[in-house]
């Protein structure tokens, strides 16, 4: 009965279940799970319980979750962004914190006070959602306070649910030399689908986390209609439209977010994958 679900985006095993699944698939119970928060610059979801195991996807600092499982130190989590389900250790976990502000650059630091010689903490990437608990000006730098501690410069931020960029593809395009990593969605290692999500989620426009799914997102059109913010695919890969000529994609090639002639591409792929597919109209959802 559950083979209808995929087990990336619904939570279910067989002694355990989202009770939003309840009468659809089998399980020993169900449970409405409870809102927690990533308090790690990134979290990596695995499909089990086993930091041995390869990733699936990344959270970014302060998304949600939904806590359905916590067990000999992980959690199983969905999150609440893309509904990805997975495992991750559940240290990376805080309660629930509103979120102010997001990070609207690739990458930003964070300090330990409103002082930019100082230390860095840590880390963040575009994406990541902070709360701002007030301001404060160093020699005409001004920052962001943090309610967990901290500053960030505050330039590197807006508000949070703003856009970056009204135009997806500039904000893909701000990632170039980005290393590639497998599962990656964040401004340290990035993969194809996550480098199209991200995007779009800073632009305003919510997407699903893997290629297959995004294959299904917007309206399939004819290789010859090609224009600046389509989606081209290949199998288990996706790149953006840069112009009618040129891809931006998160590629194993280059091991970076690189643009590359279209055509020069499908000729390089083409002997494992041909494109499959081209998704148009991303701009105008």
């Amino acid at each position: 009965m559950t083979a209808q679900f995929d087990r990336r985006l619904h939570a279910f095993r067989s002694d355990l279940a989202d009770i939003r699944l309840k009468g659809q698939v089998e399980a020993e119970r169900f449970a409405e799970g409870e809102p927690a928060t990533i308090s790690v610059p990134v979290a990596q979801l695995r499909p089990v319980p086993d930091l041995a195991r390869g990733i699936d996807t990344e959270l970014l600092f302060g998304e949600s979750v939904r806590v359905f499982d916590r067990r000999d130190g992980f959690a199983w989590v969905q999150a609440e962004e893309d509904g990805y389900v997975g495992y991750l250790p559940e240290t990376m976990l805080s309660e629930p914190v509103v979120a102010t502000h997001w990070i609207s650059t690739p990458r930003t630091f964070v300090y330990p006070e409103a002082e930019l010689r100082k230390p860095v903490v840590t880390a963040l990437s575009m994406g990541s959602r902070i709360a701002v608990t007030g301001e404060a000006e160093t020699r005409g730098t001004r920052y962001f306070m943090l309610a967990g501690g901290g500053a960030v410069i505050a330039n590197h931020c807006i508000a949070f649910g703003a856009s970056a960029d009204a135009d997806y593809v500039a904000i893909a395009a701000r990632f170039a030399e980005t290393p590639y990593l497998w599962g990656g969605r964040s401004g340290f290692g990035i993969d194809c689908s996550g480098l199209v999500q991200l995007a779009l989620m800073m632009a305003g426009k919510p997407a699903p986390r893997d290629s297959d799914m995004q294959a299904s997102f917007g309206e399939p059109i004819a290789r010859e209609e090609l224009r600046r913010g389509d989606l081209v695919f290949w199998k288990g890969h996706v790149a953006i439209m840069e112009d009618a000529e040129t891809i931006l994609h998160a590629n194993g090639h280059t091991m970076s977010v690189a643009r590359e002639n279209f055509e020069a591409a499908v000729e390089r792929i083409g002997w494992l994958y041909d494109v499959r597919q081209a998704t148009g109209g991303l701009s105008e959802i």
